[in-house]
């Protein structure tokens, strides 16, 4: 009899087939639930759990008790549009951490990371280590010096610019050293007025200042067998730089009104966006402590460096929304181009924001390039923003047959006659019947159409008028 090895659970049969064909590919053997018994249910090797839609309840809940024992152990993909995503993936829940999401349309490279993640998971029994998601050469690079430093307890130094992701570097290089099991302890220098730094350190004792009530541990002391991340170290005042280099050197401090030395076993990573070297010839930062803290710097890459890691960044991002109950972001072909020619000066937090942002305004919905905030194509080429103005589509620039990009003339008007033609009529009449096909599809509905064309309602209905289209529509 023929095992298998992975359980497929879908009402809807399109679907199921499409799961089905993509785990093949991927090398598992999947059964869909609905052909599968009870009396032979115990007789497979299972491996992971596929939910999808589930129509009838009951049915489905008959098909995932055909796991058996399996079920307390195996992954679990779930369908981000499924009614059982937040039974699966809620922290309360005992399946969360064997579980992830993948969205439809369904692409292979989203199947293949999602079991990656989860068997991930399981095999270590916690969650996965971070690392930096990209297949570009800098990325490539920079994790592989998180790989060779992360072992030792040297002092590492991230430099980059802010959204780069510096706080993430040091997290990589703390789980992957010896130290994983001990806290990670972080605290932004820039952040803290210079007079409470040194108690946000080092911790105070009770009535060492006003307001002082009790005894507070500070970070050196939280942070004790494991990392301290110091992030915007160079924005730290030049007496507490001394301070600082004094606890780095000896490995020794006094809490803020104390009397009693205590020894502190941390291991620093420090993090700027700013250019330490400058810093230090104009006297805003000490050399001494720039080279206690900078025995291996790690430079973190602009987002403008690694723009083909575009596409991999927003599948993760869709994943980190999708388990919070987000919808998830599909970036036309297009719209996708025209992200590739931003200048990015918030870097990747500045892509993740705008990724959370188009998946509240448009979830399980493709964003096309008119669905982009100005800012992010206000670089398009003049001559397709021309186009866009020939045919008066001044709102929105997807007017012609579903493109992204206004059509070239080769492609939307046809041949050019050989006598020539009215190049406003013609214009005119592509506009006009487009028009009419968008009311034809939403039943006459101007508000819908006007959705469909990417435009104002209140422009369509000027062209309405335009056109004498007007009558018979409703609004």
């Amino acid at each position: 009899m023929q095992k298998f090895d992975f359980l497929v659970i879908e009402s809807d049969a399109g679907r199921a087939e499409t799961v089905i064909t993509a785990l093949h590919f991927l090398g598992y053997n999947p059964l869909c639930g609905a052909t599968c018994t009870s009396t032979d249910a115990s007789t497979h090797g299972w491996r992971a759990v596929y939910i999808g839609n589930v129509d009838d309840p009951e049915e489905a809940e008959r098909q995932f008790e055909l796991l058996g024992p399996a079920a307390d152990h195996l992954a679990i993909v779930l369908a981000s549009d499924s009614a059982w995503v937040e039974r699966f993936t809620a922290t309360t829940s005992a399946f969360s951490r064997r579980a992830t999401t993948v969205n439809f349309p369904l692409r292979y490279a989203d199947m293949t990371e999602a079991l990656r993640y989860i068997h991930g998971r399981k095999a270590s029994g916690q969650p996965n280590r971070v690392r930096f998601v990209g297949r570009s050469a800098p990325i490539a690079r920079v994790n592989g010096l998180i790989r060779q430093v992360a072992p030792f307890d040297s002092s590492v130094l991230v430099l980059g610019e802010s959204g780069t992701g510096k706080e993430m570097v040091a997290r990589a290089i703390h789980d992957h050293s010896p130290r994983h099991d001990k806290p990670f302890v972080a605290i932004n220098c820039g952040a803290i007025p210079a007079e409470l730094l040194e108690s946000e350190l080092f911790g105070h004792e009770k009535g060492a200042f006003t307001g002082a009530i009790s005894a507070r541990k500070g970070r050196f002391e939280m942070a004790e067998g494991g990392t301290l991340f110091l992030d915007e170290i160079g924005d730290m005042s030049l007496p507490m730089q001394v301070k600082l280099l004094r606890v780095l050197q000896e490995r020794m401090f006094e809490r803020v009104g104390g009397t009693r030395t205590q020894r502190c076993d941390v291991r620093i990573i420090a993090a700027t966006h700013r250019n330490l070297e400058e810093s230090i010839a104009a006297g805003r930062f000490r050399e001494d402590l720039y080279y206690r803290i900078s025995v291996f710097p790690l430079e973190l890459p602009s987002l403008r460096e690694r723009l083909e890691d575009v596409p991999v960044l927003v599948s993760e991002f869709n994943h980190r929304l999708s388990r919070r109950g987000l919808g998830v972001v599909r970036f036309s072909q297009a719209a996708l181009q025209t992200l590739h020619g931003y200048a990015w000066p918030g870097n990747v937090r500045e892509l993740s924001n705008l990724v959370e942002r188009l998946a509240i305004l448009f979830p399980h919905a493709e964003v096309r390039v008119s669905d982009l905030p100005a800012k992010y194509r206000s670089h398009v080429a003049n001559a397709e923003m021309q186009m866009v103005g020939l045919l008066g589509a001044t709102d929105e620039p997807a007017l012609l047959a579903g493109s992204d990009f206004p059509c070239s003339p080769a492609d939307s008007l046809g041949t050019l006659p050989v006598e020539g033609l009215d190049l406003k009529d013609h214009l005119a009449e592509i506009e006009s019947g487009l028009i009419r096909q968008a009311l034809d599809a939403t039943g006459g509905v101007v508000a819908h159409a006007a959705r469909l064309l990417r435009m104002q309602r209140t422009t369509l209905v000027e062209k309405l008028r335009k056109y004498g289209l007007q009558s018979g529509f409703p609004a």
